[in-house]
């Protein structure tokens, strides 16, 4: 393989990683703000991963809550499985559930019998109590267990195992396990089945009231909005700015630019352009503003022996005109240099770090945070839509930027990361299902009405959500192509 297709190669593969890295770490916080939301409301999560749900993973079960932590190979985000986010209701739920724990180990055929009821219905009953963590199937490796949404549906489950209250590994502190019986042990609850139905039911989503489901929506935005305030902070505060200096010295040569084949290097200080003296970075700007950027230019240079001299020393006394120094020092020159098509040089100009303090990092972070809401909020402005999404990007403009970021440095990769916290955040509120925000909406709607929008409505509307920001993604893709290749 030449060097150039490895080039090409890497080209591709370094933007991909970057983004990749940097959007499945903050969408894993997200989820993190949703996965401790729901602990702190008592609500079972059966697993939280980083990456994409797939069958082949690295995980590891938590003896205190049950939850199954892990990473996969999918590394396109992460996802927290909170019980009880399905609103669909199985009425023999009740019945099957109580069914299975009489006998501890059933096979479904058995249960459809006893009650009177259809294999469908007893199917359906079971795919939502595993989803709350009140049973598991028999016969197959859990992990092997399609969620239900294909493939071959298992013929028997079993109970999970069960302290005297009721209570399951899944509700942490409140299970005994000096007094538990064992996974598909028979469990006789000491109450009707409709009773033990709504003790799970209080342990999921939809068992909560208003307020906590409220909280557990907005907890993974308010973590990504944390997470990108403290990441300016530290910035600003720790790692510090490169601040550009209003000196006439070089800073960074571009690679290959007129500058560099020039022969200009990285601490030159710029005396004169075309014979007209200038004393700081602006000033030497507007005079090779003035030249129209067309023919070449001349510059005076006086290049130190040593870099710090040329922001430390003036190559000569501005009383005397004395520039003995400097000539001892390093030496004085001058250098024809083109510009390019676009009118460069390849020239920057020397930076400095600085470092705010606390305060002044958290106002920076508060006005990316108003700027960020700002933009967001425009989308839902007909008049302004356009002009939001032709300057948003999408995945791919986020890697090639999220390469470039790296590429400058850490500071500069983790303020773009908090920008992109910041975004992603905001999107999130957006009320359309089944975004956080769309999801918010219908818990309101339904708590004003006092009654639950129908669950087709629900995913009537969450279809065309989906749909919508299917066509924005497509959208922003080849606006990005166009942009950046």
């Amino acid at each position: 393989m030449s060097l150039d297709y490895m080039d090409a190669l890497f080209g591709i593969l370094g933007p991909i990683f970057w983004g990749l890295l940097l959007l499945s770490v903050l969408v894993f916080v997200h989820e993190g703000g949703h996965f401790l939301a729901a602990r702190a409301c008592g609500v079972r999560v059966l697993e939280f991963f980083l990456g994409m749900p797939c069958r082949f993973n690295i995980h590891h079960v938590s003896k205190r809550i049950g939850t199954k932590f892990g990473v996969t190979p999918i590394l396109l985000g992460g996802y927290a499985e909170i019980c009880g986010m399905d609103p669909t209701e199985v009425p023999c739920a009740p019945q099957v559930l109580a069914c299975i724990h009489r006998h501890g180990t059933v096979e479904l055929e058995i249960v459809a019998e006893e009650l009177g009821l259809s294999l469908d219905d007893v199917q359906d009953a079971c795919s939502l109590l595993y989803g709350w963590g009140s049973i598991i199937p028999v016969e197959v490796e859990l992990e092997d267990v399609e969620k239900y949404h294909g493939g071959d549906f298992p013929q028997a489950f079993a109970a999970v195992s069960r302290d005297r209250s009721g209570n399951t590994v899944y509700d942490g502190r409140t299970f005994d396990r000096e007094h538990a019986t064992d996974e598909g042990d028979p469990w006789v609850p000491p109450m009707t089945d409709v009773e033990f139905f709504e003790l799970e039911r209080s342990h999921t989503y939809i068992g909560k009231g208003f307020w906590k489901r409220a909280f557990m929506l907005v907890a993974g935005i308010a973590v990504n909005i944390l997470t990108g305030f403290l990441l300016v902070i530290a910035v600003y505060s720790a790692l510090g700015v490169s601040t550009p200096m209003d000196l006439n010295v070089l800073g960074d040569i571009v690679v290959d630019s007129p500058a560099q084949q020039a022969g200009l290097q990285k601490g030159d200080r710029v005396i004169a352009v075309n014979g007209e003296q200038v004393a700081s970075w602006i000033e030497m700007t507007d005079a090779l503003n003035a030249t129209g950027k067309k023919d070449p230019v001349e510059l005076e240079l006086w290049r130190p022996n040593n870099q710090s001299d040329a922001f430390e020393h003036l190559p000569s006394d501005e009383n005397s005109g004395d520039d003995s120094w400097a000539r001892e020092n390093g030496s004085f020159m001058s250098v024809e240099v083109s510009f390019d098509p676009d009118g460069m040089l390849g020239i920057n100009a020397p930076v400095k770090v600085i470092r705010l303090n606390p305060l002044q990092s958290c106002q920076i972070a508060i006005d990316n945070i108003v700027t960020t809401a700002q933009s967001v909020a425009s989308l839902l402005n007909p008049r302004h839509t356009m002009e939001v999404l032709d300057n948003s990007t999408s995945v791919v403009g986020i890697s090639v930027m999220s390469a470039q970021a790296a590429a400058a440095g850490p500071a500069t990769f983790l303020n773009w990361a908090a920008l992109i916290s910041f975004s992603l955040g905001f999107m999130n509120l957006l009320p359309i299902p089944p975004l956080d925000g769309g999801k918010l909406l219908i818990e309101a709607i339904q708590a004003v009405m006092r009654r639950k929008v129908p669950v087709k409505v629900q995913t009537v509307i969450s279809m065309i959500g989906i749909g919508l920001f299917g066509l924005l993604f497509v959208y922003m893709l080849g606006s990005d192509i166009l942009r950046f290749f």
